[in-house]
């Protein structure tokens, strides 16, 4: 058992990160990312918000997002370890149906195979129609890099991609982990990371390096980059 709230505003602290930087980051209000440090989770809408908001500021901080909503939800929500065995017989009964539909459909299957051979030897036709012949398939021409490439190689980083700038839409939002990177077709970026030098960063197809250890914020543009 650890205190949610002490731990979020150390890690805060700690990369020297205010919160109205925060709250931009994130797109979560001031207030409740504050809520949050002082673990006065009432003032949230619901749980369901709780969570999403503990998750992703937690990550924003580079620490375990599913770790902290764990700890909530073993402290704060009655009954949460109980909600997986109440759903293991519905899983059970799904999985059921799932191969009882797919033995059927394999049935049916064989049963069209067996009639259609039958049918064919039946007539006594010995004729093989033509097999016309394969058409070549045009080359593929390779594909171009995309605009803006982004993968984990040390470790997590709360990632914010906005196309255009930073009131542009949001193309990506949320933790980039090792083995899932993102790319993302475009030429003009705003990107926000939390922890770079965890970061393997691409910008049409060439690798852009991000010196230190505290969140940076970069503009891409149709002929360069530069941190803001």
């Amino acid at each position: 058992m650890f205190e949610i709230g002490n731990s979020l505003h150390e890690a805060r602290l700690r990369r020297r990160i205010e919160l109205a930087q925060a709250e931009q980051a994130t797109k979560i209000r001031g207030k409740y990312l504050q809520a949050l440090e002082e673990e006065q989770f009432e003032l949230l809408p619901a749980e369901t918000y709780v969570r999403g908001f503990l998750r992703t500021y937690a990550e924003y901080l580079g620490l375990d997002g599913q770790l902290y909503v764990d700890e909530f939800n073993s402290r704060f929500v009655p009954g949460a370890d109980e909600e997986p065995r109440r759903r293991e017989p519905r899983e059970r009964r799904s999985r059921r149906l799932e191969t009882t539909i797919v033995a059927a459909v394999l049935a049916v299957i064989a049963i069209v195979t067996v009639v259609v051979i039958g049918a064919w030897t039946s007539s006594g036709s010995r004729i093989v129609p033509p097999v016309p012949p394969a058409k070549p398939k045009p080359a593929r021409a390779a594909a171009p890099a995309p605009g803006l490439a982004i993968a984990a190689l040390r470790g997590s980083s709360f990632v914010a991609v906005h196309r255009g700038g930073a009131a542009g839409p949001i193309l990506f939002q949320g933790t980039v982990g090792r083995g899932e990177p993102q790319t993302f077709a475009g030429t003009r970026f705003w990107v926000n990371v939390s922890s770079p030098e965890n970061l393997l960063i691409r910008i049409r197809g060439r690798r852009i390096k991000l010196t230190g250890y505290r969140p940076r914020v970069i503009t891409v543009t149709p002929r360069s980059w530069h941190a803001a």
